[in-house]
Formats: structure tokens, sequence, C-alpha cells
């Protein structure tokens, strides 16, 4: 191909093509770069020039660029530092996991997922399975203290643990339907049955020991507990351990005294009562079928509105330091010795005081008077 710089340099006054050399037209064509100037004659012409220029651009570039990496390739050869021969690599084998005999998995404790890791959704289920609670008294409607005088911590006569504030140590639940089921909340072991019901001791009434011992539910004023429930009868979460009654009340409307205390240790350390309202504001519902004891349990039950525990009052503030002054140390609660929660009417009830009886001695805790 002509060059088009040297055809240009040749022609006289630019009267021919800077390409096929042929004379210029009326209508001319002209290139123009950084480089130089061309005068064609048609449009292939000037096409033909622009293909040789882009060609040459092209090669300008591939020759920069070979450049630009033998640079660098030089420059790592004599930059990079050099310590011999690579050691040979050696691949680590993790340590085969132990294997119960048999070929099969070991069995994680109680409480514990597994044994796959992470766990699965069936392993999840499963251990929440293992550790539901329910609200004691069946559904729809989640039953919560409706007044003051129904919450832990209300005024209740006589000597009561300390974390009791002014006595009550539970807190009262229903009343609406008398004889209905009362439900185990928790799975667990019968520790105590009072079946013949004592006025001043909370009427009849079931404990029930859970997880291995560390957590109690009570449940008072029964009308009925079912035959064959004794001490020691293992029961499941929503069983019926009793009918809503009002034995043991001395002037309220019949009710439920639900009251829970926990312990660190089995057999060992000081029994507490705590607060179970904000419990069973949220714990799932058991709703009956057909009115038998039979029932679907249902987390979508609206949650209730606790009323709070109530503040301790001045006058068992008082007792309270009286009776730490006396012993020379603070006062222990429900513990060594299991102090029950008595119950009087919503306006007032009986001052006899509640005895303080040991658990683990298969006597009865104190009754809600």
């Amino acid at each position: 191909m002509i060059d088009p710089l040297e055809t240009l340099r040749d022609a006289p006054d630019d009267q021919v093509c800077g390409v096929c050399w042929a004379p210029l037209p009326a209508t001319r064509y002209m290139h123009v770069d950084a480089w130089s100037t061309a005068v064609l004659c048609s449009l292939g012409c000037y096409r033909g020039v622009v293909r040789e220029r882009r060609r040459e651009r092209w090669a300008a570039r591939r020759r920069s660029v070979g450049r630009l990496a033998a640079l660098v390739i030089v420059t790592g050869v004599f930059l990079t530092p050099h310590q011999g021969p690579a050691a040979r690599r050696r691949v680590a084998r993790a340590a085969p996991a132990p294997q119960a005999p048999g070929g099969r998995a070991p069995a994680l404790p109680p409480g514990w997922f597994g044994p796959e890791w992470p766990p699965t959704d069936e392993s999840f289920l499963a251990a929440l399975g293992q550790d539901a609670w329910i609200h004691p008294l069946s559904g729809p409607v989640r039953r919560m203290p409706r007044v003051d005088s129904r919450v832990f911590g209300a005024e209740r006569p006589g000597q009561r643990p300390a974390e009791c504030r002014n006595g009550h140590c539970g807190v009262d639940l229903g009343g609406e339907i008398w004889g209905e089921h009362v439900h185990a909340v928790h799975d667990g072991v019968v520790d105590f049955v009072q079946r013949n019901a004592n006025p001043d001791r909370g009427g009849e009434f079931v404990r029930l020991a859970h997880r291995d011992g560390t957590v109690f539910t009570q449940y008072f004023h029964l009308a009925a507990i079912p035959p064959g429930l004794e001490r020691g009868v293992h029961v499941k979460s929503g069983d019926v351990i009793g009918l809503l009654g009002d034995t043991g009340v001395k002037e309220s409307t019949p009710h439920l005294h639900f009251a829970i205390s926990i312990r660190p240790f089995k057999d060992s350390g000081p029994e507490r009562y705590i607060d179970p309202e904000p419990l069973i504001a949220l714990w799932p519902l058991r709703v009956p079928v057909d009115g038998g004891a039979e029932g679907l349990v249902t987390t979508l039950g609206r949650p209730g509105l606790p009323l709070g525990s109530a503040t301790l009052s001045a006058a068992h503030r008082r007792k309270l330091a009286s009776l730490a002054k006396a012993k020379g140390g603070p006062r222990h609660g429900a513990g060594d010795d299991v102090a029950g929660d008595g119950e009087a009417s919503e306006g007032g009830g009986d001052t006899t005081p509640a005895p303080e009886t040991d658990s683990d001695t298969n006597a009865a805790p104190a009754g809600d008077e």
C-alpha cells in the first residue's frame, strides 16, 4: 500500500489522491490526525487511511505492553528474596471423631443439642419440645391476676419468706369456672399431695418437682385430685393434676393459687419463691377439645398484661428489719425450711401464721391460706 505521506510530498499542488494517485475530483475527502494530513479522492480511500492508522496505533500499543511486561519480570527476578528451595508441604489431618461402641455417635447429655452440629431444625425443635411450659389453666382465654390483691407479694398475714414481700408467695388465677381442669405446667414428678382439705393450709394441693428437683410448682385450693396421683409419680406437661376449687379459701371466691420456687442444686441450697406472673403471661395455652381432658397447645394466644408484683410495705420492711436484727443476720426465705404462701380473702383473711416445714422430710410446704 502506498504511504499517503510520501504521495503528498511528491504530488504537485495536491492535485492527486494520497492513496491511489488518481486526480482529485471536485468533491474531496480529507483525513487529519496528529501526525499527517491527507487529501483523498473517494470514501474508499478515506477508509483505507483510517484502517492503516488504526493498525499502526495497535502495533505501537503492543510494543509498549511487551516492554512493560519485560520490565516487570526483570524487576521481580532481582527484587524477590530467595531463601532456598521451598519446604515440602505437609497436610494436617483432623483426628477422627470418637465413636461409641457399635459405631454409633456418642450420646449427648440431656438438654444438649445433637448429635449433629450445627443443630438442625429437627434437633432444635426436639430440644424445645422437651422444655415446653404451658399455662396451668385452659384457654383460649389467658387468665391473669385481675386485682392487686392477687399478685405476687400482696398483703397476707403470718410469717412468710422474705422474698414474698408482704406475704403472698404466688398469684391467684381463674375462678370463673368451678371445677375446671388444672394442668401441670411442665414435665415433672409429684413431690407432695394433700387430699384432706385443710382450711388453714391451703386446702387440697399438689406440689410438682421439675428439672431434677431444682424447680417446683404448687397448685392450691383444688376441689379434687385425680386418684393415683401420689408422690413419685411422673407427670407430663398438660396432664390434669386437679380441679379448680375453693378448699382452704376463707372468704374469697374459688381460684387457683399458683406458685413457683427454685433452688440451684438438687436437695441442697436455699429454695426461693419467684413471681410467676411474667411467665404465665407468655406461656402457651392448652385449649380443650370437646370439653374433655384432651387438648391442643397453641402459641398464638395473646400475651397477658402483668399487673406487677406488690411493693414492700413500710410495716413489713420494719418487721423484716427487726427479724434480721434479732437473728443477727438477714432472714432466709423458703429454702431449707420451705414456707408456704397463705391466702387471705381479697379483702382480708385468716391471721393464722403458716408454720414452716422441711420439704425433704416428706412434709408438705405450708399451704395458701
